[in-house]
């Protein structure tokens, strides 16, 4: 191993092929991920930009595993990259979730480690903040999680970003059973973030999960208008509709949609969609 770290940190030196990168880079964006691949291994000096697109890619697919090795090798290269340490953490995350109960806790400490390193590395990279407190929230106390930790890593971002510290505050209220609580914070994001359909999104699922759903379809309306071209409001509502046993030939025609719709990997996987659809009885 040492010996092909080694010779990956030799050949890295020369630097990723720009045009390589920018094809694979482009595919990437289209979700494009086995095609990504393909470019990637044309490089004939892969660096760890290289590497870290190649594990992205893997991770995308749901081959964590790979993930993990080639995310292994841009850390190899750059030891105290923060962003590298985040997709390091969310694939040692997806192997916790896809593992049997025996590897499961150590893969989930590893990507709690990981996520702590991220922040310590930069404590501005957001989504490493997002990502730690996710696992905070939802991890057991004795893999290192916890809602105290989760309520004070909220507060470091209360005044840097006054929305997501609403809806963090919203999740940890929802976990305490406090709705009402819950709902206040999510619609104060709302107010807060007056043009991202997403704040408008979180809303809508909640009060739907709260039974209120003529006012959940009226917020759906809303999101749509914000945001005509965004295919991820459509998978929303169709997977709102499906958990609450409603309007599913709406959920289906939005769902087929949603799988023919130019796709950036910011937006729910497909997978997730085709889950939804056989729910649906699509």
């Amino acid at each position: 191993m040492r010996t092909l770290i080694c010779f990956s940190l030799l050949v890295a030196t020369a630097g990723a092929t720009p045009d390589v990168m920018g094809r694979a880079s482009a595919l990437y964006q289209r979700t494009e991920y086995e095609g990504s691949l393909h470019v990637l291994a044309e490089d004939p000096a892969p660096d760890a930009a290289n590497y870290l697109l190649s594990g992205k890619n893997y991770f995308m697919l749901g081959d964590y595993k790979r993930a993990i090795e080639f995310l292994d090798k841009s850390l190899a290269v750059s030891p105290t990259n923060s962003e590298y340490e985040l997709w390091l953490g969310r694939a040692w995350g997806r192997r916790a979730e896809t593992s049997g109960w025996l590897t499961a806790g150590i893969h989930a400490s590893k990507a709690r480690q990981c996520f702590e390193r991220a922040v310590a590395l930069d404590p501005h990279n957001r989504e490493a903040k997002n990502d730690l407190f996710d696992f905070y929230l939802n991890a057991p106390g004795f893999l290192g999680g916890g809602l105290e930790k989760a309520a004070a890593l909220a507060k470091s971002i209360a005044s840097e970003r006054p929305p997501e510290y609403e809806f963090e505050e919203a999740q940890l209220a929802d976990r305490k059973k406090d709705y009402a609580a819950a709902e206040a914070h999510l619609r104060r994001a709302m107010q807060l973030a007056p043009n991202e359909a997403g704040r408008v999104l979180d809303v809508a699922r909640y009060v739907a999960k709260r039974g209120r759903l003529a006012e959940s379809d009226a917020l759906f309306e809303q999101a749509r208008k914000l945001a005509p071209s965004q295919p991820r409001v459509a998978f929303a509502e169709a997977r709102s509709d499906i958990e609450n046993h409603r309007n599913l030939e709406q959920a289906r025609g939005l769902l087929q949609s949603y799988l023919h719709a130019s796709l950036t990997p910011d937006d729910p996987p497909r997978q997730e969609a085709e889950k939804l659809l056989r729910r649906a009885g699509g």
